[in-house]
């Protein structure tokens, strides 16, 4: 009894050489059924996928090479065997161009057909497991634009989904170039907020006499060039993430007036004499060890408590090397899109 469900569909004008084929896989596969013309076996892909197309050259009406070309065109994975009694090396060549899987002259041996079925129809299914693999691996590997399944970086990720439900503040510590802002992207995009802004900051990046005015906004008229009043990012990220990367650059002065934002809810812009309600989520980074910091008195330990409500620590990648085939191969393919496949070439992995 036939037991394989692949689906068959023989093609050819010959009625004696149709029969003989269904008759031939039909012991071995559930549904062959035939065409007695290309345009007929056209008609019938369009209303059907099949796994196995077995196909004559010459037809009555149209050739077998405009039933491969529409086949292809229809359903890429459908399989395709090519025979013909009038077989050249022209023929043949032209038809593994357009994606025959192979070329079979008549007279044929019919054991030898069978196989040749088998193998097509074996490497078929093989290559649809392995896509579906693919497609679980890039799952698992992925979280947004996060790379790696190492256990470290899957406990993060437990970690990503459990804190995204939350408002609650959340410090990320880590080397520099451990992906600190990844993280806290990933927090923001997997929350409800996830279409409010984001908005990052890089606190050793803005001088200490700008970073009031930066993070709170000023008045106009508050100090020399404040020609206008000024939203500060606070303030414009409402609803949102804001971002705190290298926070522990920020100076005291800045350090006393951010605990009253994180503590609050509330920025006063300089020059200003009311308090402006915020509705952020705060996440800060650094690649400090801020207990130390708070230990030898330069950073304040309320602020400390006050952000670090939970901890995520990135690992860096010597404590996660079954990372590192992963975010090469990640690396190799972004970097090499659009340039050929001679562009690996150019890379170097060291580790």
């Amino acid at each position: 009894m036939p037991t394989n469900s692949y689906k068959i569909l023989v093609i050819d004008d010959d009625l004696s050489m149709r029969e003989l084929l269904e008759h031939m896989l039909s012991k071995q596969y559930q549904h062959v059924v035939c065409a007695e013309s290309g345009k007929k076996a056209i008609s019938m892909l369009k209303k059907n996928n099949y796994d196995l197309l077995l196909c004559d050259i010459r037809l009555g009406d149209i050739t077998g090479l405009d039933v491969l070309r529409a086949s292809k065109a229809q359903n890429p994975e459908t399989v395709v065997i090519m025979i013909s009694a009038y077989s050249s090396a022209e023929t043949a060549v032209e038809a593994m161009n357009h994606g025959a899987y192979d070329y079979v002259p008549k007279p044929f041996n019919i054991e030898e057909l069978e196989a040749t079925v088998a193998k097509a129809l074996e490497l078929k299914t093989l290559d649809q497991e392995k896509k579906i693999l693919d497609n679980e691996l890039k799952k698992t590997i992925h979280f947004g634009k996060i790379v790696g399944n190492s256990p470290k970086m899957m406990q993060i990720y437990s970690m990503i989904r459990q804190l995204a439900k939350t408002r609650t503040n959340v410090l990320i510590t880590g080397e520099s170039g451990t992906g600190k802002e990844l993280i806290a992207r990933a927090i923001h995009e997997q929350s409800d907020r996830r279409d409010k802004p984001f908005i990052a900051i890089n606190c050793g990046g803005i001088p200490e006499g700008l970073m009031e005015s930066e993070f709170f906004g000023h008045k106009k008229g508050a100090f020399t060039g404040a020609t206008h009043d000024k939203k500060g990012l606070f303030e414009s990220g409402k609803k949102g993430t804001v971002f705190l990367d290298e926070i522990g650059e920020i100076s005291p002065a800045i350090q006393v007036k951010l605990l009253r934002a994180v503590q609050e809810k509330t920025v006063k812009p300089v020059g200003g004499n009311e308090n402006i309600p915020v509705d952020i989520r705060f996440i800060s980074a650094t690649n400090k060890r801020l207990e130390e910091e708070v230990i030898e008195g330069r950073f304040r330990e309320d602020l400390f408590y006050r952000l670090n409500v939970i901890e995520i620590k990135i690992p860096p990648l010597r404590e996660r090397k079954s990372d590192l085939k992963i975010l090469a191969q990640h690396f190799l393919e972004k970097y090499s899109k659009g340039c050929g496949e001679k562009s690996h070439e150019n890379f170097l992995i060291c580790h």
